[in-house]
């Protein structure tokens, strides 16, 4: 992703949910990005096996059935 593509994804995506943002404040919402996407790039590459991956591990407890009354 480049820099202006990041930086027209705040915009749109601030104009999407009505967030007014100010050229400089989109600027620095879009800096931010650019990190975490440089990060997740990084954390990808990371071999990691399933029992390994937290959301993997994670199961919620089974929902607690209606009596059928």
């Amino acid at each position: 992703m480049q820099d202006t593509d990041i930086l027209a994804y705040v915009r749109a995506a601030a104009q999407v949910v009505d967030l007014p943002l100010t050229p400089e404040r989109a600027q620095v919402v879009a800096m931010h990005f650019a990190r975490t996407v440089a990060i997740a790039r990084v954390l990808e590459q990371a071999p990691l096996a399933p029992e390994q991956e937290l959301a993997e591990i994670y199961r919620p407890a089974p929902f607690p059935a209606e009596d059928a009354a």
